[in-house]
């Protein structure tokens, strides 16, 4: 859902949903949209608000660890009643590769 908004803001909202929803099939998504360093389920939960649908944790784990662009981090988040989950961080060169070489 989308606050109200001025001018024609709303329709550049629009516009830019789609076009990360035609591109996330081929090409990662998430570098300038995480913070620098994140937990998969975060990576994930970017994953399905821009597809607008649920996604299988352990296929999306094998597949984007599959093109190796995370850095799994030495530390882990803290906090919560559960397993602190691991941190990661895009490997910024082999990003850059796999938007110009990989099909999703």
């Amino acid at each position: 859902k989308l606050p109200n908004t001025i001018m024609d803001h709303r329709e550049i909202l629009k516009k830019a949903l789609t076009t990360l929803r035609e591109q996330i099939s081929y090409k990662p998504i998430g570098y300038n949209l995480l913070p620098e360093t994140f937990t998969m389920p975060e990576l994930q939960a970017l994953y399905e608000a821009v597809l607008g649908q649920k996604l299988n944790r352990g296929n999306f784990y094998r597949k984007i660890m599959r093109y190796n662009i995370l850095v799994k981090q030495a530390e882990s988040r803290k906090g919560g009643a559960h397993k602190s989950p691991n941190l990661y961080r895009f490997d910024e060169e082999n990003y850059k590769k796999a938007l110009n070489e990989f099909s999703w």
